[in-house]
């Protein structure tokens, strides 16, 4: 038999138990997301099963139905958030488990295989375009987009910026708080988000980064009081990633650039860092990573003329 179970009560009961178990042992960010998932997929799909009708080809065919068809009309997910879903779904029922409310249901013998999503990156024609036209007519928006592209910040760490973390003197631009919308779990019609600046995503992604010296020269024009954030120049305003995203794709659309996500500008910086032969334990510490595997795996996509020129290197 797939799953037994000693508990009377249902999955969902369950899943609520969880939340509630986790509210304050986790970050909001991440409360927020797993407050989603439940809402919006486990709960509508298995939260009136009981714990012994939770069987790993039941939910194999839900998830198989996520990623191709969807739920409630909203086109079909992707390998990444099935996978989020399921990862939910086990630490439902391991919290089940350790509370004496036993579901013996394996779902880590149900496994997504997700495709590799290719990373844009621009290349050295495209960067140089793009920086020329930054500088052109440079404003403190432009000049965030620009500081992205010399430094790899993510956009959450680039709209909490504030000018009390950039030492102009020295060149070097502290990292210490994340801009992002979540949901607003608290809100009566689960649908309203709200921003939330917080502590960077990982102890590792809390950094201080040298400034490359003609950035640096830039950022001297602009700045101003210590409290006022980099993106507005104003402490009682701050730019939120949407509107930074929304400025992006209307840059890369003026510049004459195929269009592409913020994130890009990330993958551009360590992919150029690697051409231009970094230290890649260097480079691991200035992208915020726990380790170099991610920097390399994740983020440094070497170009074919750089693929060449080290074929080039062999002796016949």
């Amino acid at each position: 038999m797939e799953c037994m179970c000693t508990f009377e009560s249902n999955y969902g009961e369950l899943a609520n138990q969880w939340l509630s178990s986790i509210q304050l042992r986790v970050k909001e960010s991440t409360y927020a997301r797993y407050y989603y998932l439940v809402n919006a997929y486990i709960l509508p799909l298995f939260g009136d099963h009981a714990l012994y009708d939770i069987s790993v080809p039941g939910v194999e065919a839900e998830m198989r139905k996520l990623l191709t068809q969807g739920r409630g009309g909203r086109g079909a997910l992707s390998a990444k958030s099935v996978t989020d879903i399921l990862s939910v779904m086990r630490m439902i029922l391991e919290y089940g488990n350790d509370n004496g409310q036993i579901a013996v249901c394996n779902l880590k013998k149900i496994l997504i295989r997700r495709t590799p999503v290719e990373i844009k990156v621009l290349n050295p024609e495209e960067q140089q375009r793009f920086r020329d036209y930054l500088l052109s007519d440079m404003d403190l928006p432009k000049a965030g987009t620009l500081l992205s592209l010399y430094t790899g910040i993510r956009i959450g760490e680039l709209c909490a910026l504030q000018w009390k973390n950039l030492n102009l003197e020295n060149g070097i631009l502290q990292i210490r708080q994340t801009m992002q919308r979540i949901q607003d779990v608290y809100a009566t019609d689960n649908k309203k988000s709200k921003i939330i600046i917080t502590d960077p995503k990982t102890f590792r992604s809390r950094r201080d980064i040298p400034l490359p010296s003609f950035v640096t020269g830039i950022l001297q024009m602009y700045e101003t009081e210590t409290d006022a954030y980099f993106l507005t120049g104003r402490a009682d305003k701050y730019m939120e990633p949407r509107t930074v995203q929304n400025h992006f794709k209307r840059y890369l659309k003026e510049a004459g650039i195929p269009d592409m996500n913020f994130h890009a500008l990330r993958h551009t910086f360590a992919t150029r860092c690697i051409e231009a032969g970094f230290e890649i334990k260097s480079l691991s510490e200035i992208m915020g990573h726990a380790n170099v595997n991610i920097t390399m795996n994740r983020y440094v996509h070497s170009s074919f003329a750089l693929k060449r020129e080290n074929m080039n290197k062999l002796s016949f």
